[in-house]
């Protein structure tokens, strides 16, 4: 009851129809409610979540696409706020979708993007979300290639996906979007000690960052190192050549290079089809991801299943069964009683 003794309003629950309409007219409250919708892992959100997207999906697939990497330290926040700033400078509408691990044991987020992307935030031609992917990769890419397809219903032409530069991560970035970035620090044989060389070759173009004052000159260096090593490693996207450029977040020098490099690419790859048919082999990956997600979680939550395996495990550890035929044997019974 308020003051007056008045029972309070209940607030009105939103539709599909809300959410679509209020996405496509940019309505920023809807359009943060719809994500955490499209993010929701509670049964009764996924169905009113796969229809608003489907609603949407005539609305999608007209921005660029980008990911951003880097090892840590090279100020990819920094970098992105920087080069976002840029963009919306030029008339550009920017979505930044922080791909935010969440801890194994606490699932609770370690990032804070939104904090260190606080200006860009308030650009209102730009849309900050982090992404909690709840301790798995799946649940990165379920929720960032949703949350990327309702940010382009909502008019934003560049999404940019950062992931935090941890392995296995980078490859499920660059499995959605159109290019790939690789962020490095000067002294390029101390960063490949740290970073795989699976990484560079999964990277359409690498930048130095901190290519600043007494940096500099380390940094054209550290350019001209990346080059010579990328000559002989295979090139991520067909008919496209990898280059190490160098860029500075803090002066804005190199910035507008970025955003050349992205032009230059999408214009190649548009001219020679490899846009479009990665974008068609992204859809059939992400179909093929999804069916092994929900057919393991079918499996695992079916009641024989459940009943048996703890058994087999026992037999497993004592040594009286082979992991093979345990695998085999519990197989049969879920096809058994499916």
């Amino acid at each position: 009851m308020d003051k007056e003794g008045n029972a309070p309003r209940r607030k009105r629950v939103l539709e599909a129809d809300d959410f679509v309409k209020g996405v496509l007219e940019n309505n920023r409250a809807i359009l943060a409610q719809t994500i955490t919708l499209v993010e929701s892992n509670a049964e009764k959100h996924f169905y009113l979540a796969q229809k608003v997207i489907s609603e949407l999906l005539p609305y999608t697939g007209k921005s660029i696409r980008i990911g951003i990497t880097g090892v840590p330290g090279a100020g990819k926040s920094t970098l992105i706020e920087a080069f976002g700033s840029y963009l919306c400078d030029l008339g550009h509408r920017v979505a930044v979708l922080a791909v935010d691990p969440s801890s194994q044991i606490s699932k609770g987020s370690i990032l804070g993007d939104k904090t260190r992307m606080e200006q860009l935030g308030r650009n209102k031609n730009a849309f900050v979300r982090p992404t909690p992917a709840g301790g798995t990769l799946g649940g990165v890419a379920r929720k960032s290639r949703e949350t990327m397809l309702v940010c382009e219903a909502a008019g934003y032409d560049v999404i940019i996906v950062e992931t935090v530069g941890v392995g296995q991560s980078e490859i499920t970035v660059r499995s959605m979007v159109d290019l790939f970035i690789v962020l490095m620090l000067t002294g390029a044989g101390d960063e490949l000690q740290g970073m795989k060389k699976g990484i560079l070759e999964l990277a359409d173009a690498i930048f130095i960052n901190k290519a600043d004052g007494n940096n500099k000159l380390k940094a054209l260096t550290t350019k001209e190192e990346y080059n010579q090593i990328l000559h002989y490693i295979p090139p991520a996207t067909k008919g496209w050549e990898t280059k190490a450029y160098t860029c500075s977040a803090l002066n804005g020098e190199g910035i507008d290079t970025i955003w050349d490099v992205v032009g230059n690419y999408v214009e190649h790859t548009k001219r020679n089809d490899t846009f479009y048919v990665r974008r068609q082999e992204q859809l059939f990956l992400w179909l093929r991801e999804t069916l092994q997600s929900q057919l393991l979680n079918r499996f695992y939550d079916h009641p024989n299943i459940k009943n048996t395996l703890p058994d087999y495990k026992q037999q497993i550890e004592e040594g009286r069964m082979t992991v093979t035929i345990a695998a085999q044997k519990l197989l049969e019974e879920y096809d058994k009683h499916k």
